[in-house]
């Protein structure tokens, strides 16, 4: 797990059970009282090969108190290995896959989403597990993910019991192409399109032919239109621009005097932009090296519903347009994420009207079977 979804390396790990601890050090196994607390920090004597590995005595879950997640200190299933480093404690929580899910759903789609839409988005969470545990993504700590937006967040909210009944009434499926389990990249909002890998710079494969560039919407137009992130426009002046420009991408250009988008993807997404100034040109290549250079503070987002929301790292997505009027750059954008497979609010909105999580699935993986 990561501290403050930032590093996996902690300074220190507090930790209690309410039946109990069960802690495995090199010294024999210890147990502590129902609610006790233990501190545990790269110095400590009971690390055997570098690993603690601590249980609940009754089964219950383990509340890590030196975190905060959404919800508060968070309580983890299953088990906790710690791994001591040279800079601090790695964290690794050990459970099914099943009750992983019961936190990832929730975590990544608002349990007050329609039910078909958890249960697309639980297949969804499913099937990119299922292609992580092919691998580790830390073989030194034997862990497959974090849980951060690297891969799927977990456990940034409790379980919801509309999130975990979404779990147990898919359980075990996955989407598959080709017989083969897919990697369901999934977002927060689109812009009435999705796009492809080639957002990333990836070449289009055989292997991926399910992630298209489709249309969100039926007959009466698209799901998402009347949502906040379907539109939305920043107003950044010159100044405010050519230092973002110099800090994101490393290059000092002076002044910025145009910035355009040179290549664009299937649904319009930017693939690439040209950033000129007085001192030089800089070009950016891919959605979120393009939405990384355009993101920074000092300037708002301005939803379609007349709300606003100040700049972040990140801008909102790579679908926009640009016009420059006088010494303000205006970007005219759509969506939210990275716009590469299933949609989270075009999910929920096509759940609305009557749509399954079969149909839902088939409109943002076309090609796709659910096993």
């Amino acid at each position: 797990m990561t501290d403050g979804y930032q590093q996996i390396v902690h300074r220190e790990v507090e930790i209690s059970a309410a039946g109990g601890l069960r802690i495995e050090k090199k010294d024999g196994p210890e147990e502590t009282a129902g609610n006790e607390k233990i501190k545990i920090t790269k110095e400590d004597t009971g690390f055997q090969n570098g690993k603690i590995r601590i249980q609940s005595i009754d089964g219950g879950e383990i509340t890590v108190r030196s975190i905060r997640r959404g919800y508060g200190n968070p309580s983890y299933a299953g088990a906790l290995d710690l791994y001591a480093t040279s800079e601090g404690v790695v964290m690794v929580n050990e459970l099914p896959l099943e009750n992983y899910l019961c936190k990832v759903v929730p975590s990544e789609m608002p349990a007050s989403y329609q039910k078909e839409a958890l249960k697309a988005q639980a297949i969804c969470a499913r099937s990119y597990a299922y292609r992580q545990i092919m691998d580790y993504a830390y073989p030194e700590y034997q862990a497959h993910v974090n849980d951060s937006t690297d891969y799927q967040v977990y456990n940034n909210s409790a379980s919801q019991q509309a999130a975990t009944e979404a779990v147990q009434e898919t359980a075990g499926k996955v989407l598959k192409y080709n017989g083969n389990i897919i990697t369901a990249y999934y977002y927060s909002t689109s812009c009435g399109k999705t796009t492809t890998m080639a957002a990333w710079g990836a070449k289009e494969k055989a292997e991926n032919a399910y992630l298209q560039s489709v249309e969100v919407k039926d007959q009466t137009g698209d799901y998402e239109r009347n949502l906040p992130w379907y539109r939305w426009e920043a107003d950044i002046d010159q100044n405010r621009l050519s230092k973002m420009i110099a800090e994101n991408t490393k290059k000092n250009i002076g002044t910025v005097q145009s910035l355009e988008v040179t290549k664009s993807g299937p649904g319009g997404a930017a693939l690439q932009i040209k950033v000129s100034g007085d001192l030089g040109t800089v070009v950016v290549d891919t959605e979120n090296k393009i939405r990384r250079a355009l993101g920074g503070s000092g300037y708002e987002i301005k939803k379609q519903d007349g709300t606003a929301v100040k700049g972040s790292r990140l801008l909102p997505s790579a679908f926009f347009k640009v016009e420059k009027k006088g010494n303000t750059f205006k970007i005219k954008g759509g969506g939210y994420g990275h716009g590469i497979g299933m949609s989270q609010n075009g999910a929920n909105e096509m759940a609305k009207k009557g749509k399954n999580y079969q149909q839902i699935l088939q409109m943002f993986y076309p090609g796709t079977t659910i096993e």
